[in-house]
């Protein structure tokens, strides 16, 4: 059990300090009071929660949290990744088998292409557009 990064034996040692400081007969009345405070903390986030999904609606609860976790991008181990699929890519193409490659995009121009007729002569400078940014 490891609770708020308390282990078992800590766990003991925080009771006997407990009795020992608080004494036996204020003790029960002390531990009820954690469990009330317990209960409320579990009462409220519950509460929020409801509150968050009917603010914002059914779609949270399809979140999956656990690939939103920071924790999981561990700088270390994108690389080590990437260093092996490169090194496997070489090993491929050292076998002969192709590499695992993504076809680039096709580039799309939003100019269309220049005809014959719209060539610059040696001389004649370029057209230029003074509010273009």
């Amino acid at each position: 059990m490891d609770l708020f990064g308390i282990n078992g034996g800590e766990f003991v040692v925080l009771a006997v300090l407990a009795i020992v400081i608080l004494g036996p007969e204020k003790l029960p009345e002390y531990a009820k009071k954690l469990a009330n405070l317990v209960k409320e903390v579990r009462r409220m986030a519950n509460g929020a929660k409801e509150q968050l999904r009917e603010e914002v609606g059914d779609e949270v609860a399809d979140i999956d949290w656990k690939k939103l976790d920071p924790r999981q991008y561990d700088p270390r181990r994108i690389i080590k990744e990437a260093l092996i699929d490169e090194f496997d890519d070489a090993v491929n193409v050292a076998k002969g088998t192709p590499a695992k490659t993504v076809a680039p995009a096709p580039v799309r121009t939003a100019v269309p292409s220049i005809t014959t007729q719209q060539q610059l002569g040696a001389n004649e400078p370029a057209p230029f557009d003074s509010e273009a940014t």
